[in-house]
């Protein structure tokens, strides 16, 4: 399929806030896969999920759309060519977060955020085994601890639990915070970190399961 590394990156700013943490993120992306010699295109719309002929030139579509909306042919578009061989990959609400009323996009990434009990908090990030972590260690990190209805046939690369100080009755619940999983002949890729972009930059576990992420996503 095509050439490694051939990336879209679909960005779209639903507020100036969001619109500035979300361009630093994805500057160092982008500097990350010029570095490895993608050939990379940015879109500031959805309008690239128009044309399903276009989206098939690349290896991998990572996205950045918190909530909005996608059209239905725009989804079709995009879940066939993903079905079809296309990676897809993303943070945060970036990828989990888009589109609410849209199943069967929820269907092909395998989560959707639903609540960030506390906010901001303090938690640990427990890091399972798999290719992907290789060599990558537990670590605490302060941001939003996303709590998400899943798809129970996604491979789970890393998890956290809560302490139940918000809402006592998810205790001890453990929840995924990165996975990968395959959608049709494609590969899809999440990680719920991100609320701020800067934390991929002060967190070299969270950076290092990101990147590999893109890349196995991206790969054959």
């Amino acid at each position: 399929m095509k050439n490694f590394f051939i990336y879209l990156i679909i960005v779209l700013f639903f507020s100036q806030q969001l619109a500035q943490s979300q361009e630093i993120k994805d500057k160092n992306v982008l500097k990350w896969l010029i570095k490895n010699n993608a050939n990379v295109t940015v879109s500031n719309s959805l309008n690239a999920y128009s044309n399903i002929e276009y989206l098939m030139k690349f290896d991998l579509i990572i996205q950045s759309v918190t909530m909005g909306e996608i059209t239905t042919q725009q989804e079709k578009n995009l879940t066939n060519a993903v079905k079809k061989g296309v990676g897809f990959a993303g943070a945060h609400g970036g990828i989990i977060d888009s589109f609410r009323t849209s199943t069967n996009y929820q269907f092909m990434t395998g989560g959707q955020w639903v609540e960030h009990p506390g906010g901001m908090v303090n938690f640990k990030v427990k890091i399972l085994k798999d290719k992907i972590t290789e060599g990558i260690n537990d670590f605490e990190i302060f941001t939003e601890q996303y709590y998400l209805h899943l798809d129970p046939s996604i491979e789970v690369l890393a998890t956290t639990k809560f302490t139940g100080t918000n809402y006592p009755w998810i205790k001890n619940v453990e929840m995924p915070v990165v996975w990968k999983k395959k959608f049709g002949k494609g590969k899809v890729f999440c990680i719920s970190l991100g609320h701020n972009p800067n934390e991929f930059k002060t967190h070299i576990e969270a950076w290092k399961l990101l990147t590999r992420g893109f890349i196995w996503a991206s790969s054959n």
